[in-house]
């Protein structure tokens, strides 16, 4: 990708939701909501404080992400969709417990 957010930018893109719900029922495309979770793509340098110091951001390249239902901006970039928002947009990380990893 030749894009490089600047400041406190980041470059999300959206991860699949599940094709079907906990019962088992298959959810048609129509009815999905767009996922509110994703991997980062690129991150910017970081933020400014007032004394002009470079704040670097929390997020990396590779993090799954939680978003807001409205965060971001949607971009089409090389036929790919993907979010800018700014860092503080982004609730949280997911992080993969140990047992997870094994059983992958």
């Amino acid at each position: 990708m030749k894009f490089r957010p600047l400041h406190d930018r980041v470059v999300v893109k959206r991860i699949d939701a599940e094709e079907r719900s906990a019962g088992g029922i298959i959810i048609p495309d129509t009815a999905k909501e767009k996922p509110s979770q994703g991997e980062v793509i690129a991150v910017g340098p970081g933020g400014r404080d007032e004394q002009g110091k470079l704040i670097p951001l929390d997020v990396q390249v590779g993090n799954r992400v939680l978003f807001g239902k409205w965060s971001g901006t949607e971009v089409k970039i090389d036929g790919v969709e993907y979010l800018i928002m700014k860092e503080s947009d982004i609730m949280g990380v997911l992080e993969e417990t140990a047992t997870k990893k094994k059983a992958a």
